[in-house]
């Protein structure tokens, strides 16, 4: 089984990020969440943000952001439409591949219509509620792997831009390491 992250690894660059600035066109008031989403992007982008202080960010403006879009799928389709190509070129999907990323539901479920990927393990946004349900970050993909799979599925491989995901790339049976379009192995040290 080919377990995947998401943003800088299959995507070049952050989703949420590209997608929220992609947003600014549909609800340009929006722009005043601008200062906390940098400031929480670089200190994830560093590894110096726990999981607590990612999920008390996304109670604080989810709901806010996300109920000022008439309609949230069309913001989503056309976000698609234009960001296919940061797809990067040594990533090509299977349909048994695992996604599974940090990046929220709302999103990340019309790329896996799109790709025909079967399984996207993600951060979860209630569609009625607009409330964060699950954070997948850092040690919380492993216990939702899991969750999907059962305590005796291991992944064959797993593919990550970030050491924050060194739970996952632990459990793995082998971790690769993306930086820009090179994939290379990692061995634990």
């Amino acid at each position: 089984m080919r377990v995947l992250d998401f943003d800088n690894t299959i995507y070049d660059g952050e989703s949420p990020l590209d997608f929220y600035l992609f947003s600014l066109r549909f609800a340009p008031r929006n722009i005043r969440y601008i200062l906390p989403v940098i400031y929480h992007l670089i200190r994830y982008q560093r590894s110096k943000s726990s999981r607590e202080d990612i999920e008390k960010a996304i109670n604080k403006y989810i709901h806010q952001f996300l109920t000022s879009f008439d309609d949230i799928p069309t913001v989503v389709n056309a976000f698609w439409d234009s960001h296919m190509h940061k797809i990067k070129p040594w990533y090509t999907p299977r349909p048994d591949d695992v996604i599974i990323t940090a990046s929220f539901n709302y999103t990340m479920d019309e790329f896996v219509r799109r790709t025909g990927i079967s399984c996207c393990i993600c951060s979860t946004i209630d569609y009625e509620t607009l409330d964060l349900i699950h954070l997948n970050f850092g040690d919380n993909k492993v216990k939702a792997f899991k969750e999907a799979f059962g305590d005796d599925a291991v992944p064959d491989e797993y593919y990550t831009d970030n050491l924050v995901d060194l739970p996952m790339m632990r459990y793995a049976k082998k971790a690769f390491l993306v930086k820009g379009n090179s994939v290379t192995p990692y061995e634990a040290g």
